[in-house]
């Protein structure tokens, strides 16, 4: 796609430079795409019985479907669906904050096991075969977030979003970040986003399939602890 062909909202200098860098990595893409169907297949083949019996585990722990259908933001500025399985009440969004901050009420008992091991985040392989996301890289934000994303930021957009990233890793507590503040949205805008996007960013200027391998092993690490 050319800078002009991109969204009015993704067309500045910054977006641009940070095209043209990719342009160069075109075949690493090409690759990390192959990398990304053909791991998922293996993935979901293996652990299909197990994701089954959560499937079960939710519907039998609370009204409501298996999955939470939430609107994010992917690649080229465009909504589409992630799949997530569902960890809140039914109709959470519609009680309370697009973030989950600390001991949140609408988390659910599985839910609870779900977020602490990050099996919600599974089901998004899905979403990688369908070609909305990857593996790996920057986490796809609602839009009210990215409607207040400085210029250089929306160059993350030029790549699918990934399930996991280095700033995944980096904060995967941030509910317990924002859990005291007043204000949790103004503090994830004004602190937490910008150093998110700076190793976004960073993602982007060495993005292989090489270097999302070790980000997965490292995910694996992180949840472990």
């Amino acid at each position: 796609m050319t800078t002009e062909d991109l969204p009015k909202e993704m067309q500045n200098p910054e977006t641009r430079a940070w095209q043209e860098k990719l342009h160069a990595r075109r075949a690493a893409l090409a690759g990390k795409r192959v990398f990304d169907v053909a791991a998922s297949l293996l993935i979901l083949l293996v652990t299909s019985p197990f994701f089954l019996l959560l499937a079960l585990a939710i519907k039998l722990d609370s009204r409501g479907p298996v999955f939470y259908r939430q609107v994010r933001v992917g690649r080229y500025n465009k909504d589409f669906r992630i799949f997530k399985f569902r960890t809140m009440v039914q109709n959470a969004d519609k009680i309370g904050l697009s973030l989950t901050v600390g001991d949140d009420p609408r988390i659910t008992r599985v839910g609870r096991f779900i977020r602490k091991c990050r099996l919600d985040e599974f089901s998004q392989l899905l979403n990688v075969l369908s070609g909305s996301m990857s593996l790996v890289g920057p986490r796809p934000e609602v839009r009210r977030y990215v409607d207040v994303y400085a210029p250089e930021y929306m160059a993350t957009l030029l790549v699918r979003p990934g399930i996991t990233a280095p700033s995944s890793i980096a904060f995967k507590d941030e509910d317990k970040l924002l859990e005291n503040s007043s204000d949790p949205e103004k503090t994830y805008i004004e602190e937490v986003l910008p150093p998110k996007m700076k190793l976004n960013l960073e993602y982007l200027e060495h993005i292989s399939v090489w270097g999302d391998i070790k980000i997965l092993f490292q995910t694996v690490a992180a949840v472990l602890r």
